[in-house]
């Protein structure tokens, strides 16, 4: 058993431990890649607000929410840190929509 551990009476391959690992950072830097289009639409290309997706950013904000409040609830990290961040950047892009665009689809 020594690529074996055991958890909560379980065992798990000490390389399923190292890829939860690699996939929290994965969960944590992955939704930061949302901060070029956050920027063009706060900051240099507001005027396009209306080339947005409402629909699309709420959806992808509600998916979002469900996804953290089931990472939290599985106690998973490496679910509920990425869609937690997800999430508020998504909501930032609703908020960036609504504010420069108006409500549209």
């Amino acid at each position: 058993m020594t690529d074996k551990t055991k958890t909560q009476g379980t065992v798990i391959p000490s390389w399923i431990e190292r890829y939860d690992r690699v996939m929290v950072v994965v969960g944590v830097v992955g939704p930061f890649a949302t901060l070029p289009q956050l920027y063009k639409l706060f900051f240099s290309h507001a005027q396009h607000a209306s080339g947005q997706s409402l629909t699309t950013w709420v959806l992808y904000t509600l998916t979002s929410a469900l996804w953290l409040g089931y990472g939290l609830a599985k106690k998973d990290p490496a679910i509920y840190l990425g869609n937690g961040i997800s999430m508020v950047m998504n909501a930032l892009m609703v908020v960036g929509i609504v504010l420069h665009a108006g409500v549209t689809f």
